[in-house]
Order: structure tokens, then sequence, then C-alpha cells
């Protein structure tokens, strides 16, 4: 997968897109895990302030490495 985008350099669908692609959803939690790193929420909602150009990526991923 790609760097994530910029902040200034980009889109809030830009950076949308980019969490909807590195993180899908297969709809199968126990296979997954992504819901419990993101404790029970989406990664769109995980990533909210990164796709709102509020904080950056690793800023965002930076609370999930835990």
């Amino acid at each position: 997968m790609n760097e994530a985008p910029k902040i200034s350099d980009s889109t809030v669908e830009e950076r949308r897109e980019y969490i909807r692609k590195r993180y899908p959803c297969i709809a199968d939690c126990d296979m997954c895990g992504l819901c419990k790193v993101f404790h029970g929420m989406d990664a769109e909602r995980a990533y909210d302030d990164y796709i709102m150009g509020k904080r950056t990526f690793m800023d965002v991923s930076a609370d999930y490495r835990r």
C-alpha cells in the first residue's frame, strides 16, 4: 500500500478512500480483528481526525498502537 496522502496535498474524499482501501471491512471480525484494534469502531470513524485534516495519519495511528 502506498504512503498515506498528506493532508496538505489531498482532499477529504482522497483521504477517506485511502482509509477504506487500507482497512477494508471483510465482515468477518473473527478473522480480521480491525474492529478490535480500533476499539469497536470502523476504520473511517477511527481515522476521522485524519480524514477531516485535523491530525496526520501517523498521529492517529499512534492512538491504536498499544
